[in-house]
């Protein structure tokens, strides 16, 4: 037998299975056989032109690189955006801390929220029999009984107590922004209060993406806690236990 018909018969025999996995048990296989790297030859994925196994392992770790790069951007990203979201609600709690009464923490949180937070619509719902200011239903608070018929669009959401990101109904959204509900297109609604008792904050934005369902819960509910005793509402279980 012939060696060029040895060399096929042996090559029929491997798979490239074994090859692979030959190679990646004995990485140093091209260091024993260097001239081998400068004969092999591998088509490009964009040109078509071959270029040597070297080239192609270099563009490789350049793609690589390239896609570590725009993993760091992104985390360097969401860190800035971290210590913003931080930085707010510190402003928010130094507003609160420094109005001693109720109506003018309510007015220092609509400010905070349309400044600090460039929030572009807010509502604050309070339920009468715990809310700590006369009864509204107009502007930036809305006092209502906790059983009132038009809070019923939000019945599952007060039962569940916890924070939640979305696209409001049309009955929920023209009971809390009035003539401005269509411009509304999705909202973060925070409950106040231990199991939702003092009644609860919605944010809305125009963009409906900006408060998908999957967004992180950590720092709305952070502003949530801080509301609820800012209003009393942790006062109000206290007593109530």
């Amino acid at each position: 037998m012939s060696q060029h018909k040895s060399e096929a018969a042996l090559g029929e025999s491997l798979s490239e299975e074994a090859i692979a996995d030959y190679l990646l048990s004995h990485p140093d296989f091209f260091e024993r056989h260097a001239a081998l790297l400068l004969k092999l030859r591998l088509p490009h994925q964009t040109s078509g032109l071959t270029v040597s196994l070297v080239e192609r392992q270099v563009s490789v770790l350049r793609q690589r690189n390239a896609q570590l790069e725009r993993q760091l951007q992104d985390l360097i990203a969401v860190a800035k955006m971290n210590d913003s979201l931080v930085e707010k609600i510190h402003q928010l709690s130094v507003r609160l801390m420094n109005t001693q009464d109720i109506e003018g923490r309510l007015e220092q949180l609509e400010t905070s929220l349309r400044e600090d937070f460039a929030a572009e619509r807010a509502a604050l719902v309070l339920f009468s029999d715990t809310a700590p200011i006369e009864p509204a239903h107009s502007g930036f608070v809305k006092t209502l009984r906790r059983d009132d018929p038009e809070l019923k669009p939000f019945a599952a959401f007060v039962r569940g107590g916890r924070p939640r990101c979305g696209p409001l109904r049309d009955r929920q959204k023209t009971l809390l922004f009035d003539r401005d509900a269509d411009s509304v297109a999705s909202a973060a609604m925070l409950p106040l209060g231990h199991d939702t008792s003092l009644g609860f904050l919605v944010i809305g934005s125009r963009d409906a993406a900006h408060f998908h369902p999957g967004k992180r819960m950590d720092f709305l509910t952070r502003i949530g806690e801080l509301v609820s005793i800012a209003l009393g509402g942790e006062r109000t279980h206290s007593a109530t236990a």
